[in-house]
């Protein structure tokens, strides 16, 4: 079997490292995709919905690619909370989830050209926050991490240290499950060590 080219259609710095991490180079190739035009209110739809449109906007570039698509939201009491506008939405955000907890969701999305196979998935993992003070919040923020960030935390950032437990996949807070990468990978019919540099 041809190994396919790997491609992330993502401009994620936090999910290229992740990747590296584990031995695969990919060829990075942001999705220009308009999120605005979808409206679910599903945490699970919707990350899988936007991780599809996104790599089916890269997929035809790359004829012989595995192309990967990502999207992550964080969900509390119900609410879905993407990436916070500014820096006053980001404040309002902390005060919220401080000494509470939200869930993780990312969708995965592989797309197989050599097989003309696509896999949707997705992931769930509980954060839960520590109580922090206003001073805190507002420095945090100052840092411009949460402006980058679903859920306006950076687990491998400086939001690592409001950060009380997780449950379920620690990787996948960060943006791409590797647990669930592997699984999806090897349904393809593929090893994970296929991709390894």
């Amino acid at each position: 079997m041809n190994i396919p080219q790997f491609v992330l259609a993502s401009a994620s710095p936090a999910r290229r490292r992740l990747l590296q991490t584990v031995g695969i180079e990919p060829i990075i190739k942001a999705s220009d995709f308009d999120e605005s035009q979808i409206d679910i209110n599903d945490p699970a739809q919707l990350v899988k919905t936007l991780a599809r449109c996104k790599a089916e906007t890269v997929a035809p570039l790359f004829s012989k690619g595995l192309v990967m698509g990502c999207d992550s939201v964080l969900a509390i009491d119900g609410e879905i909370y993407g990436k916070p506008e500014n820096a006053e939405v980001a404040i309002n955000r902390w005060q919220l989830m401080q000494c509470n907890f939200g869930d993780l969701y990312t969708g995965h999305v592989l797309i197989d050209n050599t097989q003309n196979q696509t896999i949707v998935k997705h992931q769930v993992t509980r954060v839960y926050f520590a109580k922090m003070s206003d001073q805190a919040i507002a420095a945090y923020v100052k840092t411009g991490e949460p402006l980058k960030c679903a859920g306006a935390f950076a687990l491998e950032g400086y939001g690592s240290l409001f950060i009380e437990k997780i449950e379920g996949c620690h990787s996948n807070v960060i943006g791409l499950s590797l647990p669930l990468l592997r699984q999806m990978i090897t349904e393809l019919g593929y090893e994970i060590t296929d991709f390894w540099q």
